[in-house]
Formats: C-alpha cells, structure tokens, sequence
C-alpha cells in the first residue's frame, strides 16, 4: 500500500462524463448522443462523431467526493477539483478545474477542453481531489477509484467488452436457469459486470442474434438488443438501490464502481428537479418505507429504455418493417 506523509481523503472519490461535443471549423458544434457513452464501461468513444474533421472535443465532467473534504475544521483548505486527461502516446496532460455545485457540497461540475491534435488513439480521464495540508499547497489528497477512457477512433464506447452476453441452453444449463426455460434471456446484475444470459433453446432465438443489415430480421435483432439493454439497466439500478452503505445518520451512498455511474445516470429520470443526493435519498426512502416505491416503478423503467435508446429502436424497426411491406406490395 503507497504511504503518503499527510492526510488523505479516505472513502470514494467518482467521476463521469455527462455529455460530449465536437467542433470542426465553421461548423456547429455537434452534441454526441448516448450511444457515445457508456456509464458500465466508463468510455467516450468520441469516434461516433458525425463531423469527421473535428478539431476540438469538450466533454462535460462531474465528481463526487468525500464530504469531509470540506467539511470545517478538517485537515485540508482550498479544495480544489481537478478533471485530468492524460494520453501516453502524445505525452498530452490536459487539466480543468470544476466547480462545486452548492457550497461545501460533494457534487463538482466542469467542462474539459481536447485538441484532436493532441490525441492518438486512447486517453485516460480521472479526476483528483487537491488541497493545502499543514501549510503546504498542492497536496493532491483524493482521486478517482476508476478513471474513464476517452477513444478518438472507435464509434462504440467499449474498453473490451460491454455488457458481458453468454449464450447458454436454459434447460440443460446451469441450474439456477432451468427453471428460467421459456425466457428468451435472463439479465444478472450480481457481477463483476452486468450479464445476460441468452437462451439458446428458445425457437429463433440464435438466428436473431446473428441477423444483420435491414432486412426483417436484422430490424428485430436491433430491437430486441435496445430491449436487452433496458433490462440491463432496469436490473443494475435495482441491484445497486437494494445494496446501499449507509452511514451513521441514515445517510445513503453511491455504490463503488459503475453500479454508482447507473445510479447518477438514471436519477433525474426517476426522481425529477432533485440533486443526485437527494435523489439517491428519496429512492432508498420510499424503498425500504411502507408506501411510494411502486409508484417509482414506471419511472425506473422509463430511465432505463431512454438510456438503452428503446424508442428510437422501435421506432427504426417499425419504419423499416413497413418500408419492407411496401416493397413486397409493389
């Protein structure tokens, strides 16, 4: 374990980006859409750009950190956040600071400005907490537990891999699947990363998945992979809300690791016109409370099949199946 000689912020420093735009010269900008992100992989792929000859990338970063940073009479003064991106190809260090939310908050928010110039391939973006202790300026007391990947070339935001898919026989399978039989697939949110778990046995089901292009079956694959996605979500968001550290006064906590990055992700769709904290707060009230967490229901799975990008699917799917229609009737 590395040993420093001052006082460090213990507990979870967290960091995401919340949008990202490019600029060419003489154009405007270009708003990335969320399928140039991904929460559970923690990857920009900044390669789904539309405007191929961008110059310049600005992504919007937020933290979170520890609230004892700022609490009065701590160790440290004149907190400082910083969102760094680094790339050791290029040798490119890139720093911007961010700006608390309220005063003396945990929530900090800033933008982050990138030369296309600057970037070969893939860079890493993290965030570090700074301050004075004992006098001395610059301490860096806090950072990010996991960094984000900021990819110039590719269009998918994937480090390896995203949500893990496993094709499986249900029957014969794993036991805890069998008596999932007549499910075309079965999400579990218990791992390392999210899994789906597709059934092999189910009619169709492996031909669909290797179906591509526009034609009626590759329409459907598409749609049924937005579907899998919103499961996804659905199935991490209750997983992460069913398992909260809650401190001392009842407080909840974000959860480590991208079960958090769901949960920022998805609150201002299931809890309206509230802070993130306030947020995290209402949802686990009404959970473990006697009334209110049915109602959340719809709005849980409203965040989930925006963020999976459901209706824009359907929509796509039905406009192409009629398409396909009209052409058979001509």
């Amino acid at each position: 374990m590395k040993r420093f000689p001052y006082a460090r912020l213990r507990g979870t420093v967290s960091l995401r980006v919340d949008a990202a735009r490019v600029k060419a010269p003489e154009q405007p900008r270009e708003l990335l859409d969320s399928r140039a992100r991904s929460v559970i992989e923690r990857v920009v792929a900044l390669g789904a750009a539309e405007t191929e000859d961008w110059e310049t990338a600005t992504l919007t970063v937020s933290a979170t950190i520890p609230s004892k940073a700022t609490e009065t009479g701590g160790p440290w003064s004149e907190v400082a956040v910083f969102a760094v991106l680094t790339e050791r190809s290029t040798n490119t260090r890139v720093t911007s600071r961010l700006a608390p939310e309220a005063e003396g908050g945990r929530e900090w928010r800033g933008e982050l400005h990138v030369l296309r110039c600057d970037l070969y391939d893939r860079a890493d973006l993290t965030v570090q907490v700074v301050a004075s202790v004992d006098g001395t300026a610059g301490r860096i007391v806090g950072e990010a537990t996991d960094n984000w990947i900021v990819d110039v070339g590719s269009d998918t935001p994937t480090r390896e891999q995203s949500f893990q898919i496993k094709e499986v026989g249900f029957a014969k399978g794993p036991l805890w699947l069998r008596s999932f039989n007549d499910a075309p697939w079965i999400v579990n949110a218990s791992g390392a990363l999210p899994t789906v778990h597709i059934n092999t046995d189910f009619e169709g089901m492996t031909d669909l998945l290797e179906a591509g292009g526009r034609g009626a079956e590759g329409l459907v694959n598409e749609m049924m992979v937005s579907q899998m996605a919103a499961d996804v979500w659905i199935a991490v968001f209750h997983s992460a809300i069913g398992d909260l550290e809650i401190e001392d006064d009842g407080t909840p906590l974000f959860p480590y690791g991208w079960q958090g990055e769901v949960l920022r992700e998805m609150l201002p769709d299931v809890v309206p016109e509230r802070t993130l904290e306030d947020g995290l707060r209402e949802v686990h009230r009404r959970r473990v409370g006697a009334t209110g967490w049915t109602e959340l229901q719809p709005r849980i799975q409203y965040a989930a099949m925006r963020r999976a990008e459901v209706p824009r699917a359907l929509s796509e799917t039905v406009r192409g199946l009629d398409k396909l229609n009209r052409e058979d009737e001509a």
